[in-house]
């Protein structure tokens, strides 16, 4: 029956069969009989071979052509009338039911979407492709113009057509919805002729199968002796008389063989008295004459004519028992012989009807089988015989599936483009991707952005924001010498905000190290920088560049070559070879001198402390640059036998955890780290951000700055 509901079933009405009735509506079969119908093919706007073209238009399609034969040209650059697109729309409903939808359509519809190849010719397209590309581009051209959509919570197919002429575009809309439903009911009765064409030949079969199966179970019943509704019954009564009789017939041998036993005197005196009573009051004479035997002959003697009387009837008494017990043991013998004899004959009578029992119930066992194929072949037939029916009757109420709930009418205004919406919709959509994408960078940014984040997070005062300062300001200048050029500049400012925060402390600390979270962050610009700041402000400041593998005094100083700290350290050098003055401010400093791979060792040793003592005697302030503190030991070394510690924190580059990892490191190396300076600030950035520290950069502040 698999067959039949496959022609015959009614799929229900769901939203993905309402999408696949949408996609036969949108295919190319209906759009190759629209084409036709409408004489599409000799419209310009569909056919664009029709179409005067420029020579380059003509040059590109005829190279896409030739690239790929079979594509459709449509794909290439053409020239067009310069009209105004309509559309229309009309509706279709699935499932039988009513309703009514009209209106126009805006914009033009999407791509080409087929499950069939283009160029297949008319009259269902299972030729074969056709290669014309001049057809098939028109076949896509309608195709493209044409959509079909549901409406949701319905079961209406809303069908539209975009044309530049409103008439064809009402006129294609009706067409498609014409064909479809034409072909929807071309279809049915296609689907009915078929299935009556499969239920006669299906009922012929199983009419010649059920009388197959008919004789096949008689000549089977008949080869095995087999009467239809009795063989089986007998045969189970016959082994149930059986069973009780041998099991009556045991009950007697039984018993037989226990009178057996009693009259041989193998039992109980009371099993001898109720099966042989004869044989008891025998013998219980015979006791008693013995008896009377006994007494006589203790007091008369064994020659006693009495006794011997005596003697004479115990001895007949004793010959009466011994005949009696010969004749009650071989009656009961032949009693038990007949019962055995008996119990043989039913036990062999059982075994040969069970046997037959068994044989029977095996040959029953094919004859069942074909009894069911026989039956399902004949309810088979019969539920066919009435689909016969039900398809007769379904012939003469055909109708189809959808029908027609409005008609297309050539829309009063084009329906697109709708430039207004379509950049309002855009402008909307860039807005708020845009603000997505600015929350999602604020959200995932972990870097620190102000002073008064560095205080929530580190726990540390931040003493400056050092702003970034722009090349077209710096030129050819180095940014380390900007403060002392620019003095009056917000960078100098800072720098002095720096200064004031190293000595507004409670312990006004001498030597400072100054290290960063890691590169780049300007930790030698900013020790510069501070270092002429202070000396310009009439303090004694040394600088010591202690950086080794990485120096930058050399380079920024034009120290290049010269005796330094590691010369120093080693003892092959003085202090007056080493310390040299900035002609820039008056600042004393120190280069990194010649490269030493273990010059943490030198850091560790006691020319570092001596060293740090005369420069503390000497100078008010000492700073000495130290590397990043997560790249090099020799930071730690340093920060560990410096008063305080300066860490550099790069505006919102420096990771939060790297910064935290950092602090770590010098908390373990016993440094005092007294503060933090947020180094590279963008000014005009750092001001829109709104931080209460930003204030500095505000423009009513600019009278008090130069530079």
């Amino acid at each position: 029956m698999a067959e039949l509901q496959s022609i015959l079933r009614v799929d229900p009405i769901t939203d993905d069969m309402m999408a696949s009735q949408a996609e036969v509506v949108h295919g190319l079969k209906i759009a190759e009989r629209v084409a036709t119908q409408l004489n599409l093919f000799d419209n310009p706007e569909f056919n664009h071979a029709l179409t005067p073209s420029s020579l380059p238009a003509r040059a590109l399609r005829r190279i896409a052509a030739w690239l790929s034969p079979v594509r459709a040209p449509t794909d290439t650059p053409q020239e067009t009338p310069q009209e105004t697109p309509h559309g229309t729309q009309s509706g279709t409903q699935s499932g039988g039911q009513s309703g009514t939808r009209s209106g126009t359509q805006s914009g033009t519809q999407p791509g080409t979407r087929s499950g069939t190849r283009p160029g297949a010719p008319a009259g269902g397209m299972a030729a074969g492709p056709k290669l014309d590309d001049a057809r098939n581009a028109v076949l896509l051209a309608v195709q493209q113009a044409t959509g079909a959509v549901t409406i949701r919570g319905s079961h209406v197919i809303t069908v539209t057509f975009t044309s530049q002429d409103r008439v064809v575009a009402a006129a294609a809309v009706n067409m498609v919805m014409d064909v479809y439903i034409k072909d929807q009911l071309a279809a049915k009765y296609r689907a009915v002729r078929k299935a009556n064409d499969w239920l006669d030949g299906r009922v012929a079969e199983l009419r010649t199968q059920a009388r197959g199966d008919e004789d096949r179970i008689a000549a089977y019943r008949a080869g095995h002796g087999m009467i239809q509704g009795m063989h089986a019954g007998l045969d189970a009564e016959q082994v149930s008389h059986l069973s009780e009789g041998l099991g009556s017939a045991r009950a007697d041998l039984a018993a037989a063989e226990a009178r057996l036993d009693a009259a041989r005197g193998r039992a109980g005196a009371a099993a001898q008295a109720a099966i042989a009573p004869s044989v008891v009051q025998l013998r219980a004479q015979s006791d008693s004459l013995r008896a009377q035997l006994q007494g006589l002959d203790a007091r008369l003697g064994p020659n006693h004519p009495d006794v011997l009387a005596l003697r004479r009837q115990l001895a007949d008494t004793d010959r009466a028992v011994a005949s009696e017990t010969a004749r009650v043991v071989a009656a009961t013998a032949a009693e038990a012989h007949a019962a055995t004899q008996r119990v043989a004959t039913l036990e062999a009578g059982m075994r040969e009807s069970r046997q037959a029992v068994d044989r029977n119930a095996a040959a029953q066992i094919p004859l069942d089988g074909m009894q069911r194929e026989a039956d399902a072949v004949r309810a088979l037939l019969q539920a066919l015989l009435g689909s016969i029916q039900q398809t007769a009757q379904q012939a003469a109420v055909e109708a189809p599936d959808a029908h027609e709930i409005s008609l297309a009418l050539p829309p009063e205004a084009p329906s697109s483009p709708r430039a207004a919406r379509v950049m309002a919709g855009a402008a909307a959509s860039g807005l708020m991707f845009g603000l997505l994408l600015v929350y999602i960078a604020e959200i995932t940014d972990r870097s620190l952005r102000s002073g008064a984040e560095i205080r929530a997070t580190l726990g540390l005062p931040c003493f400056a924001l050092i702003p970034e300062v722009p090349p077209r300001r710096l030129g050819r200048m180095p940014v380390a010498a900007y403060a002392a050029m620019k003095p009056l500049s917000q960078f100098a400012e800072q720098l002095r905000a720096l200064r004031a925060g190293l000595w507004m402390g409670a312990d006004r600390p001498r030597i400072v190290a100054i290290t960063a979270a890691s590169p780049a962050e300007g930790k030698t610009s900013v020790t510069l920088a501070l270092g002429r700041v202070a000396a310009l402000g009439g303090e004694r400041v040394c600088v010591l560049d202690c950086d080794v593998r990485q120096p930058s005094f050399g380079r920024l100083l034009q120290a290049d070559g010269e005796l330094g700290l590691t010369d120093l350290l080693a003892g092959h050098a003085t202090d007056e070879q080493v310390i040299r003055q900035d002609v820039l401010s008056g600042m004393r400093y120190i280069a990194a001198g010649s490269p030493e791979a273990n010059a943490f060792t030198l850091f560790m040793s006691e020319a570092m402390a001596r060293l740090l003592q005369r420069l503390r005697e000497q100078f008010d302030l000492v700073l000495l640059d130290a590397p990043p503190a997560q790249a090099m030991t020799d930071t730690r070394v340093i920060a560990g036998i410096a008063d305080a510690t300066l860490l550099c924190v790069r505006w919102r580059s420096t990771p939060l955890a790297v910064a935290e990892h950092a602090l770590a490191l010098l908390g373990e190396a016993g440094a005092n780290v007294i503060g933090v300076a947020l180094t590279r600030v963008d000014a005009r950035a750092h001001l829109r951000s709104g931080s209460a520290d930003a204030e500095v950069y505000h423009p009513r502040y600019g009278g008090y700055f130069r530079g």
